[in-house]
């Protein structure tokens, strides 16, 4: 991957729609050669997917959680019962295997109190779990989905 390549990146992360021959021209390239650049970079798995993204407050979930669970099971059978189960949940966002105290961690997005509670008696009953803390986000200062790929060219 060049710096062609990185820029194309940046400019799809913020916004996908972009025309091809806006990016072309951003980049300093011709419109053809843009278009397998980034047919190159979905092919490679780059560019995993282009989506839309909501504003989850205006879609009525605006309550985001953080969960923390620790369990006792620590092999490869319960591991891929519970992520299989976890997964299905469609309130978690993202769920992560973590080093350290808190075996794993969820983001979960609900529209109130209510429907957390409602979404914690199902994760229990997924699993076996020693134990599951909850931290409710009071503001989001700063959320992207844009990974910052020019810096990576830079080492920084």
């Amino acid at each position: 991957m060049n710096s062609k390549d990185r820029k194309i990146l940046s400019i799809l992360q913020k916004d996908a729609s972009t025309p091809i021959a806006k990016i072309a021209d951003l980049v300093g390239l011709s419109t053809t050669p843009c278009w397998r650049r980034i047919q190159k970079l979905e092919k490679s798995g780059v560019i995993r997917e282009r989506v839309v993204l909501l504003d989850a407050e205006k879609v009525g979930l605006g309550v985001t959680v953080f969960v923390g669970i620790k369990t006792d099971q620590h092999n490869a059978k319960w591991l891929d019962q519970f992520a299989r189960r976890v997964c299905k949940l469609p309130e978690v966002l993202e769920f992560y295997r973590m080093s350290g105290e808190t075996d794993y961690l969820l983001r979960v997005v609900v529209a109130n109190i209510a429907g957390y509670d409602h979404f914690y008696k199902r994760l229990i009953e997924v699993a076996d779990l020693s134990d599951v803390s909850s931290s409710f986000a009071m503001e989001q200062i700063k959320y992207t989905t844009a990974i910052p790929v020019e810096q990576t060219a830079q080492g920084v």
